[in-house]
């Protein structure tokens, strides 16, 4: 029955906007895609990951971010991304608790979890 995943659908805050595009689109380098007329008046951003799924950034009154329930991206160079990701400001803590998958988890600037993983132990 089903044959895949199209995308992930993570909240924002109303009016975040700005702090989206700068994070998804300038930090991670993800493309945004225009949502369809009707959809963009809700607010909100679609970004598309290399590999043509996507990534939804949905507005939610009251807004609460996702602590634990979370995407998890492979990611090419890892230690570059940390490194980026703290550079900004945003946490990283490394988890080894899964064999031979090095992975972090961070927060987006809403307070949402995300989880970046290289497969391998030796992953960039």
């Amino acid at each position: 029955m089903i044959q895949g995943l199209d995308h992930v659908q993570l909240a924002m805050p109303r009016g975040q906007e700005p702090q989206g595009r700068a994070f998804y689109g300038g930090l991670l380098g993800l493309g945004e895609v225009p949502k369809p007329p009707e959809l963009a008046k809700r607010g909100g951003l679609w970004f598309e990951l290399a590999d043509g799924r996507g990534l939804h950034l949905g507005v939610e009154e009251p807004f609460a971010p996702a602590k634990k329930a979370h995407p998890a991206f492979r990611v090419a160079t890892l230690d570059a991304l940390a490194q980026a990701l703290k550079a900004a400001g945003h946490p990283v803590t490394w988890d080894d608790s899964v064999p031979d998958v090095r992975r972090f988890h961070s927060a987006d600037p809403f307070g949402n979890r995300l989880e970046f993983q290289a497969s391998g132990p030796h992953g960039s």
